[in-house]
């Protein structure tokens, strides 16, 4: 699963299709992540790379890198977020957390200091659909020098109904 890392552009984060993920439902059926935690300051990350490099260091380690990248943050608290990487199974050494239910997702693209703005269109989506949001996550598709590379900065909100 490596090589996908490695054959991206950037060596980094694989290119984005926004195709899939917008204005789609997804259903996750017990999916397998690692749950961590980072330190934010009014939703500003204050130790994101340094979680995320060191999960990503246990994930290639334990050989469970997945097909398609995902990551969702969990913005409970403007002190910090939950953060869960997908694995293809179990990692030791890690918090595992299991993944289920029906989401609506949607994309977005822009600055990240648009996430409140982004919110809220998408619980108008929701609604719009005839659901209830129960779960909000954020998925950050690349990392900030990616997304400068590519040009484009992708969000995918994704809700629980």
């Amino acid at each position: 699963m490596e090589k996908l890392y490695e054959q991206s552009e950037t060596g980094c984060c694989p290119k984005f299709n926004p195709e899939p993920w917008d204005e789609k439902e997804i259903t996750f059926q017990d999916k397998l992540f690692i749950k961590d935690h980072v330190k934010s300051f009014l939703h500003i990350p204050l130790n994101f790379g340094k979680v995320i490099i060191k999960n990503m260091e246990m994930i290639k380690q334990a050989d469970a890198l997945v097909a398609e990248p995902l990551m969702l943050s969990d913005e409970a608290s403007p002190w910090g977020a939950d953060i869960y990487i997908a694995v293809s199974k179990e990692v030791p050494g890690t918090k595992m957390e299991r993944i289920l239910g029906n989401y609506l997702s949607k994309v977005f693209e822009g600055p990240y200091r648009n996430a409140g703005k982004w919110a809220e269109e998408m619980n108008d989506f929701v609604k719009s659909k005839g659901k209830k949001p129960e779960k909000t996550y954020f998925f950050y598709t690349t990392c900030p020098r990616c997304a400068k590379y590519y040009g484009k900065n992708y969000t995918v909100i994704l809700v629980k109904v």
